[in-house]
């Protein structure tokens, strides 16, 4: 199913991702607040409430994809429970605002799908963020092997992967929706923020012992905005410095973000996390078998 929980789309968007869907050999259909349109929401608070509430408690429906991002998931948190989520879990795919759903299912214990939404798969289905995401949805998740960043701090970790858009992610702290937890290895992007609002928000994390718990840091892609020579840094200078003083390893640039390669990232799923500065790779945890 098809869900607008977040700000309005164009119909004609979602029905072009909703063909590609088929075209994958899956059955979509949209939710009843998919196309509409309040204010700059896909339907009121209600009608996108309801249908967050019928895909996941639908037997017959296996995946749960988000038409957009924008604004308006925030709105309807308090109304979701967690057993709403866990008692059919199922894939939940999309990302930027869909960054507060993705923080409830990590609270009710389901494994979610950070990854391109409707808009990307009516534009761009034939390139690699779009095949992943296809090879994701039918069990097929190897992990990736991307180049590295001069600013890269090697290491090799794994913990719980959990992330996504930093300003969604700091607008959660101090709530239950809060859960970056002491071992994640954290990932996170944005889009039109300034250089001194991303540092205000690391400082956040900093200051409130976040940066200190983790066991890796994936630093996504930050887009529309300019760096600010005034403050003696680039962003990713400034994230390195914010840093500076742990031991997990750290990479730069990873394909995650408001861009054409936005890799799907399983949230709460345990990875292994394997940076040098010439590559990193994100696989699946090998857990060991005791014959």
């Amino acid at each position: 199913m098809v869900v607008s929980p977040s700000g309005k789309i164009d119909s004609e968007i979602v029905d072009r991702g909703m063909a590609v869907l088929a075209e994958w050999g899956l059955d979509p259909v949209c939710g009843c607040s998919g196309k509409s349109v309040c204010g700059r929401f896909a339907g009121d608070d209600k009608a996108r409430f309801l249908d967050l509430k019928d895909a996941w408690q639908s037997d017959e429906i296996k995946a749960v994809f988000c038409s957009r991002g924008g604004y308006g998931a925030i709105r309807l948190l308090d109304k979701i429970t967690d057993d709403m989520i866990a008692a059919r879990p199922k894939w939940f795919v999309g990302y930027s605002d869909i960054t507060l759903l993705h923080a409830a299912h990590r609270r009710a214990g389901v494994v979610s799908l950070h990854a391109p939404m409707m808009k990307h798969l009516a534009e761009d289905k034939n390139d690699r963020a779009s095949g992943l995401l296809r090879e994701v949805l039918f069990g097929r998740f190897s992990g990736y092997t991307v180049p590295g960043h001069p600013l890269n701090r090697p290491g090799s970790t794994v913990g719980p992967l959990f992330g996504g858009n930093l300003s969604v992610l700091s607008g959660l702290r101090g709530t239950p929706y809060d859960q970056i937890k002491e071992g994640d290895i954290l990932f996170v992007e944005d889009i039109a923020e300034r250089p001194y609002h991303l540092e205000r928000m690391f400082y956040n994390l900093k200051l409130g012992g976040v940066l200190r718990s983790l066991s890796g840091l994936i630093v996504g892609r930050f887009t529309d905005y300019e760096e600010d020579c005034s403050l003696g840094m680039t962003v990713y200078e400034m994230i390195k410095n914010m840093v500076a003083e742990y031991d997990y390893p750290v990479c730069f640039g990873f394909p995650v973000g408001h861009v054409k390669e936005n890799f799907p990232m399983p949230e709460g799923m345990p990875v292994q996390l394997s940076v040098t500065t010439e590559q990193v790779a994100l696989t699946p945890e090998q857990v060991e078998r005791k014959m």
